[in-house]
């Protein structure tokens, strides 16, 4: 039985008097000064002494028409992206834990030979150690050299939780990270490059560093691996001063809420991530527009810089275990995450768009990065290489099945969600 029209009803009742109380004119006024003062906060947000968040430059909110942009010039019009596709983390129900992620890289203007080139990467997990599993010592090619695939093993009794989100970060960020590093020396040097999501693999380099006796990656080879890997990608693009941006379709970041709260307990907040308030700062009534323009603009921040984070630190010594592990050619603050905010009122979306701050430091190559995003999200909504890299890389559901139905020795591990839900339907 479906829900009845009196339920219906007193559904819609309970709706009324929760919604209410976010009615425009009784908060309009509220929370345009409240916007203001956070935003005067963040050109030097300091907690416990320290810097968390300061402004390149002064803070400023900024509106690109959506009309000039189109009639501009690609900024760099030859761009790469890269992306990976997963069969998402499977569990068997003796024991086995595994994950394949498939990377591929895309450029526009379409080079065939750029997309034909893969990494696969399948990590595996098991906290027995009588089992034993055929890993790979080194990359084992495939497709006349078009492809690369390697299969490793997270050690036994690393992980006694999150194994599935674990053993899904490895393989992911060892999957794009080697396929970014085995293709930067085939990319041109007049490009721009868009790294699906954060420019540093966030939670593999936070279990690095937290003494957790439930997972405990800090001496695993793959994860060491990782994050030297993101460095020297960083590395690279810093040297030959090369554009990177990192495209966040999604941040989930609570860091500035957080140190502001802490900063000041009494403030009144209302938002827990950043994100909601960059998205209510950057709407087009607070820039001043009528909200009839919303397919016309795009608005956007200025650009800040997060030090003291725990990017830069795992160059010097954030933990014994760590101390020698990241080595990179520059100052530690030349890691630090930069990003921007975006606002693109017609999809009602934010997006984060992250960068070294060796990179952005400078006013040139801020400013082009600056102009090359709002280009592509005024023709596309969502850069148009990022989305070719997703559409290659991509496993789609009939796939995935295969994949696992391979697993002849193995039984896939299923409880009562996996048998009432399709997997092609959302949860």
């Amino acid at each position: 039985m479906t829900l009845e029209p009196v339920h219906i009803k007193e559904i819609h009742e309970m709706v009324d008097r929760i919604d209410v109380c976010f009615k425009k004119d009784d908060n309009d006024n509220d929370d345009t000064e409240r916007i203001s003062n956070i935003l005067e906060r963040l050109r030097k947000l300091e907690y416990d002494g320290k810097v968390v968040l300061r402004s390149i430059g002064p803070v400023t909110r900024g509106k690109a028409s959506i009309e000039r942009m189109l009639q501009a010039e690609d900024p760099f019009p030859l761009t790469y992206s890269c992306d990976s596709g997963s069969t998402t983390a499977k569990t068997f129900d003796n024991g086995l834990y595994v994950d394949l992620c498939h990377c591929a890289m895309a450029s526009t203007p379409s080079d065939l030979d750029i997309h034909d080139k893969r990494t696969i990467v399948a990590a595996a997990y098991t906290s027995s150690e009588k089992v034993y599993i055929n890993t790979s010592k080194d990359w084992e090619s495939f497709d006349n050299g078009s492809g690369r695939k390697k299969i490793i093993r997270i050690q036994p009794g690393l992980l006694k939780k999150k194994v599935t989100d674990i053993l899904h970060d490895v393989a992911l960020y060892l999957s794009e990270s080697e396929h970014i590093l085995w293709m930067l020396e085939r990319l041109e040097s007049e490009s721009f490059f868009i790294m699906d999501g954060p420019i540093y693999p966030k939670r593999v380099m936070y279990w690095m560093v937290v003494n957790s006796d439930e997972v405990d990656i800090r001496t695993d080879p793959s994860g060491r691996k990782i994050i030297q890997n993101y460095i020297d990608i960083m590395d690279h693009h810093i040297e030959k001063k090369k554009p990177l941006v990192g495209f966040v379709k999604n941040p989930e970041d609570i860091q500035i809420m957080l140190a502001l709260k802490k900063h000041d307990p009494g403030i009144d907040i209302p938002w827990l991530v950043d994100a909601q308030f960059f998205k209510n700062a950057l709407s087009l009534e607070r820039t001043g527009m009528d909200r009839r323009a919303t397919g016309r603009y795009i608005t956007y921040t200025n650009w800040f810089v997060q030090p003291n984070q725990f990017y830069e630190k795992m160059l010097k010594s954030t933990s014994p275990l760590v101390a020698d592990l990241a080595t990179g050619k520059f100052d530690a603050e030349d890691y630090a995450l930069s990003f921007f905010m975006v606002f693109v009122p017609k999809l009602n979306t934010m997006f984060k768009i992250e960068s070294p701050y060796g990179l952005v430091k400078n006013d040139d190559m801020r400013n082009m990065i600056t102009r090359k995003v709002l280009y592509d999200l005024a023709l596309n909504g969502i850069p148009k290489t990022l989305s070719k890299a997703d559409t290659i890389a991509k496993i789609p559901v009939p796939e995935r099945k295969h994949i696992i139905d391979r697993f002849r020795n193995s039984r896939i591990d299923t409880n009562y969600n996996d048998t009432r839900w399709d997997e092609k339907y959302e949860r």
